[in-house]
């Protein structure tokens, strides 16, 4: 890897450290501005200390052990934590947790006339460009399988018939019929899109190795459902947060696409109450112990929504709408109650 290479991915990396470390030295927690593990390679302990903030000290994302006195930056903790020996593959990784674009040129689908480089921004905003409304496509009747039937507001789904899918970096390219999700910033501009390869008749995912997969820059950013007010909820997945939705129409709602970039979602400026929708596995409480954190320092008062069983749409599907909309009244504050399960009822 070029060393003007390493140094920029580096300093991406720093810019949201506290996500990378929660990533790759899950081991570990925060402690004010230091994330503290036992060592480089993700060992229980509190010796070593990544750098979380900007200080005179030095920027975010550079460490040091105290007890064998190694020191390093974020390319150091994927490369050890994952115990990887070439700098490619190092920096695959990084660029895939960042959502950067990569160098390889992105198979040329019809309607383009130069390749994007795949997994840019530009072949995310291509590729929503060629895909259409799910309305009556494959894409609709994949989330009436998972019992999500109010789509109003999700303009920033679509479905494209034939999306490239390839198994690995040797293998054939395939088209599958897919659902694409517009993944947007603060201001409502693409900046990536989501990719969840759908069986032939819709029935459920493709049968592939990695049937849902995300380009374009990601991090901070969401699939995002109605306007943000001063109340929003958001959480992992597009049909946990989209099940929710079923339950609560009128709440704007953000879907990060990962634990990881769900603790780093960025808060629009007018947020006063932020639900956190939980999935209940290690990873989902790690993103949601973030999110608070988070959300307090921002002065933004924040309110777990937690499921019955490993996540809203199985509780969707398991309880059906009404008792799912009951068990989430519970938890609601009682002010939302009445403005959003009014107006659902």
């Amino acid at each position: 890897m070029p060393r003007r290479d390493a140094s920029e991915l580096a300093h991406r990396l720093g810019e949201h450290a506290e996500a990378v470390c929660r990533q790759y030295l899950s081991n570990g927690r925060r402690q004010g501005n230091y994330w503290t593990v036992g060592d480089v390679r993700n060992a229980t302990g509190r010796s070593m200390f990544v750098r979380l903030r900007d200080s005179p000290k030095g920027p975010p994302g550079k460490w040091t052990d105290a007890a064998t006195g190694e020191h390093g930056d974020l390319i150091d903790v994927i490369r050890e934590s994952l115990r990887l020996v070439d700098f490619k593959d190092v920096a695959d990784e990084a660029r895939s947790f960042l959502a950067m674009p990569h160098t390889e040129a992105e198979p040329r689908q019809e309607g383009t006339r130069v390749p994007a480089p795949t997994g840019s921004t530009e072949a995310s905003r291509r590729l929503v460009a060629m895909s259409k409304p799910i309305i009556g496509t494959l894409a609709q009747t994949y989330l009436r399988g998972r019992a999500i039937t109010t789509l109003h507001g999700t303009g920033s789904l679509r479905f494209h018939p034939r999306c490239y899918y390839r198994p690995d970096d040797n293998g054939p390219t395939e088209t599958w019929p897919a659902m694409i999700a517009s993944v947007t910033n603060l201001d409502g501009h693409l900046t990536g899109a989501h990719r969840t390869w759908l069986a032939p008749d819709g029935s459920g995912k493709a049968l592939v190795d990695t049937p849902r997969r995300a380009m374009g820059d990601l991090l901070g950013h969401a699939v995002r459902f109605g306007q943000p007010g001063s109340v929003m909820a958001a959480g992992e997945g597009i049909e946990t947060t989209l099940s929710l939705r079923c339950a609560l129409p009128d709440m704007a709602m953000a879907a990060a696409l990962s634990a990881a970039h769900l603790a780093a979602i960025l808060f629009p400026p007018n947020l006063r109450r932020l639900y956190v929708i939980r999935d209940n596995d290690p990873a989902g409480d790690g993103a949601r112990d973030s999110l608070l954190e988070r959300a307090t320092d921002a002065g933004i008062e924040a309110i777990v929504l937690s499921p019955e069983t490993e996540d809203f749409n199985e509780d969707l599907r398991h309880f059906g709408l009404a008792a799912f909309r009951a068990s989430i009244a519970d938890q609601l504050m009682r002010k939302d109650r009445i403005r959003y399960l009014t107006q659902a009822a």
